[in-house]
């Protein structure tokens, strides 16, 4: 299990600025990569999730050309090639393998609500809060939130909240499904953990091959479908650790996987 905390700028609550994208790009990446590692955990230190982009550090771009290069450029897509690495939002457009948890303690706002979107899973405070406030900047939500929001909740009530920017409870977040869990102010870090540690627990093949089917199986074509899923997961069903689950069922007694 790994636990990412971005804590370059909680006095500023979290908000991100080139350096700190690609700090996060760069542990997530790393964990993807580790295979002792099956779960992750983002959390914000100082008591706030995410501000989203440093508008503060924003401002100083004086000039057009930069703002051009450290806001605009990351947000668009190359011509011809996949998405840009990050975006100015580190790991919004990252395509990992593994469960990642957000563990949202007071703001998750603007690119900071992005980013627990881009997470499979979110377990907050029940004091939290969410919103696309970039309307109120004459900005866009460029980083995933205009897309994912309304796949997470109601389309309707996604749309009020992107075009009016107004902010939103993690009780309401709970209520229409966006949060998984909510727990008491302090505690999501330590809810984030117990689900991850659940997560853990279950064979790591099958962990992976399953988020790839509920991420991806929705945009299938109907006659595809099956075939798409076999495919995936007929390695893991003939893996292994798929016959170390059925000895450790038999034997009344906690499996050992081996990721093999």
């Amino acid at each position: 299990m790994w636990t990412v905390v971005h804590s370059r700028f909680a006095e500023a609550r979290n908000a991100m600025d080139p350096d700190s994208a690609d700090a996060l790009v760069q542990a997530f990446r790393e964990f993807d990569a580790d295979d002792s590692a099956s779960v992750a955990v983002l959390w914000g230190e100082g008591g706030a999730f995410c501000a989203g982009w440093d508008l503060k550090f924003a401002s100083t771009l004086s000039d057009h050309d930069a703002f051009q290069r450290h806001v605009v450029d990351g947000l668009a897509f190359p011509t011809g090639a996949n998405p840009a690495p990050r975006g100015p939002l580190g790991p919004t457009r990252l395509e990992l393998s593994k469960p990642v948890i957000a563990a949202v303690e007071g703001y998750a706002l603007a690119g900071g609500c992005e980013i627990a979107l881009a997470c499979d899973l979110i377990v907050a405070a029940r004091d939290a809060t969410f919103g696309l406030p970039e309307t109120k900047r004459s900005l866009v939500a460029g980083a995933g939130g205009l897309f994912r929001l309304p796949q997470r909740i109601p389309r309707a009530i996604a749309m009020e909240y992107a075009l009016t920017g107004e902010f939103f409870s993690a009780e309401d977040a709970h209520t229409w499904g966006l949060v998984n869990r909510l727990t008491d102010p302090g505690e999501a870090l330590a809810g984030a953990l117990r689900l991850a540690r659940k997560i853990t627990e279950r064979g790591p093949l099958a962990v992976r091959a399953t988020k790839k089917i509920v991420r991806d199986g929705g945009d299938w074509p109907a006659e595809e479908r099956w075939a798409r899923q076999q495919e995936i997961m007929g390695p893991v069903m003939t893996s292994a650790d798929a016959r170390e689950g059925a000895r450790a069922f038999a034997e009344k007694r906690a499996p050992v996987w081996t990721g093999k």
